[in-house]
C-alpha cells in the first residue's frame, strides 16, 4: 500500500531500510512535507508519519545523530514563542511512566526553548522505539531508537466509520472496509477517476474508491443483489428491505455524486464498447460456496440451475470455471483498462501447492505486487496488482504465460485448470467445516 502510494504522491523507501527490513517503523525519502501530508490522507496501514531528527542502535547513536541534524531545520519548532510536548512509543515493550520521563530528560542537550503544553501543543515530538517482534523475547534495550517531529496520522478511523456492521446494504462477502480501502490504494485511485468492479456484489469495493473521489460503477450476474431483493444476509432479517442496494450504501456515506450505476451483466461477455474507459478495476471474483461462480448459458449447456427473480427475470446459469474466470478478468483489464491503469483482485490458493507460477499473466500487465491474506493453516488468498503496461491488440485476447512464453490459451485444458478446481474444493470443505 504504501510503495502504490508514494509512485502517486512522490517519494521512496530509504536505503537505510535495508537494515531493519521486518521493523514496525520504516525510513521514507520524501520531497515534501506536504507530500508525506498527502500520503497520510489516504493511507489505512500506517499509523503516523514524523520528520526523523536522528536514530540509532543505541541511546548514543541517537544522540550523535541528532547533534547533526542541520540546526536550521530544528529551530523554526523550537522558538521561546511555540509550545510542545514529547511522546514515547515502545513497540513491543511497556514502559513505566519513571522509565519514559528519564529517557525525555535525556533529550535536555536539543535547544527546546518555549514551553511544554501536554494538551493542546504546536509541536509534537515522539520518541519510538523498537524492541522486536518476539513478544516472548523482549531485550533489556530496543535494537533501534527514533527521534521526529510529527507530522500527520494516517486513516485507521475509516476502517471504524465504513464498518460493514453499520453499513445499510449487506450481502454474504461484502468486502472488510480496511481491505476495501488498501485496494483502492493498490489500484492507485484518485480524484475524476473512472473505477469498475465487475463482481459489484453489494458495492463494498465501490465505497472506498469513491471515498478517495473516483466515480464507480460496477456490474453483477445477480439480478437480485443488484436491484436489492430478496432475502437479506442480516442476522435477524428475513428479507431486504425497499431502500437497500448499492446506492442507498453510497447514499448512506454522502457518496452518491460519485454513483454512475451498477447493472446486470455476465463478466465472462463484456458489454461495452470497444476502447479503454476504466482507470482503475478493483473486485473480488467469486469462489467457494456463499458466492458460486457462475455466467449464463443456453439449454444446451449444462445447466447448473435455473433462477426466477421476484421480477419473474429468468436466466440459464452454467459453470464458470475459476481459471477462466480469472482468465476473462485479465483480458477484460488488459483491454478496457487505461494506460498505466490498475487491476488489483484477490486470488485463492492452497498454500502447500502454491508458487508465483501459479498467478495468471497477461503480456498487456505487468505483476505490482502480491500480498498474502491468511485464511486457514493450508489456504489463503493473495491480492494481486497488475499495472498496463502495453497496449491492447487482438493478438493478445487470447494469451497465458506458460514457461516464460505466452501461449494461446485453451480453455479448460490449461495448466492452472487442475490447480484452481482443487482450490475451490478446498475452500469450499472449510467453509461448510466452519459452517458446522
Amino acid at each position: 500500500e504504501i510503495t502504490s502510494l508514494l509512485s502517486l504522491y512522490g517519494g521512496q523507501f530509504s536505503g537505510e531500510q535495508k537494515i531493519h527490513v521486518n521493523s514496525p517503523f520504516w525510513i521514507l525519502n520524501i520531497p515534501s512535507e506536504e507530500m508525506a501530508r498527502g500520503l497520510m490522507k489516504r493511507t489505512v496501514c500506517a499509523k503516523s508519519i514524523f520528520e526523523l531528527w536522528g536514530h540509532g542502535r543505541s541511546a548514543g547513536e541517537l544522540f550523535a545523530s541528532l547533534m547533526n541534524y542541520p540546526m536550521d531545520k530544528m529551530l523554526p519548532y523550537l522558538q521561546p514563542n511555540s509550545t510542545y510536548k514529547v511522546h514515547i512509543h515502545t513497540f513491543n515493550k511497556t514502559l513505566t511512566q519513571a522509565q519514559k520521563i528519564e529517557k525525555i530528560d535525556a533529550l535536555e542537550f536539543l535547544p527546546f526553548k518555549g514551553k511544554v503544553n501536554l494538551k493542546n501543543p504546536e509541536h509534537i515530538f515522539w520518541i519510538l522505539e523498537d524492541y522486536g517482534m518476539d513478544p516472548n523475547n523482549v531485550p533489556e534495550e530496543p535494537f533501534y531508537v527514533y527521534f521526529g517531529r510529527w507530522i500527520a496520522d494516517g486513516q485507521r478511523e475509516l476502517i471504524e466509520s465504513y464498518s460493514v456492521k453499520k453499513r445499510h446494504f449487506i450481502g454474504n462477502t461484502s468486502m472488510d472496509a480496511c481491505l476495501s480501502f488498501i485496494m483502492a490504494n493498490h489500484g492507485r485511485v484518485k480524484p475524476n477517476d473512472v473505477v469498475y468492479d465487475p463482481f459489484v456484489g453489494t458495492g463494498g469495493l465501490l465505497i472506498s474508491s469513491a471515498h478517495f473521489g473516483a466515480y464507480v460503477c460496477g456490474t453483477d450476474i445477480d439480478y437480485n443483489t443488484i436491484h436489492g431483493l430478496g432475502k437479506a444476509s442480516r442476522k435477524n432479517q428475513k428479507w431486504r428491505g425497499p431502500d437497500e442496494n448499492i446506492r442507498a450504501n453510497l447514499r448512506q456515506y454522502g457518496l452518491e455524486k460519485y454513483y454512475l450505476d451498477a447493472l446486470v451483466s455476465d463478466s465472462s461477455r463484456p458489454i461495452w464498447r470497444k476502447g479503454m474507459l476504466f482507470d482503475a478495476i478493483i473486485t473480488d471474483p467469486p469462489y467457494g460456496i456463499r458466492e458460486a461462480t457462475r455466467r449464463t448459458g443456453s439449454q444446451k449447456e449444462t445447466v447448473k440451475s435455473a433462477e426466477r427473480s421476484t421480477e419473474n427475470h429468468i436466466f440459464v446459469s452454467s459453470s464458470y470455471h475459476l481459471s477462466d474466470i480469472f482468465f476473462d478478468l485479465l483480458k477484460f483489464a488488459a483491454e478496457y483498462l487505461v494506460m498505466g491503469g490498475r487491476l488489483v483482485y484477490w486470488l485463492p490458493i492452497y498454500r502447500p501447492e502454491y508458487t508465483e507460477e501459479i498467478i495468471p499473466r497477461h503480456p498487456c500487465l505487468k505483476l505490482v505486487s502480491n500480498c498474502e491474506q491468511m485464511l486457514s493453516s493450508h489456504t489463503s488468498r493473495r491480492l494481486i496488482t497488475m499495472e498496463k503496461v502495453k497496449e491492447f491488440k487482438d493478438q493478445d485476447a487470447d494469451s497465458y504465460l506458460l514457461d516464460g512464453q505466452y501461449m494461446p490459451y485453451r480453455g479448460h485444458n490449461s495448466f492452472r485448470e487442475k490447480y484452481f478446481s482443487g482450490v475451490t474444493k478446498r475452500i469450499a470443505k472449510e467453509e461448510k467445516d466452519n459452517q458446522k
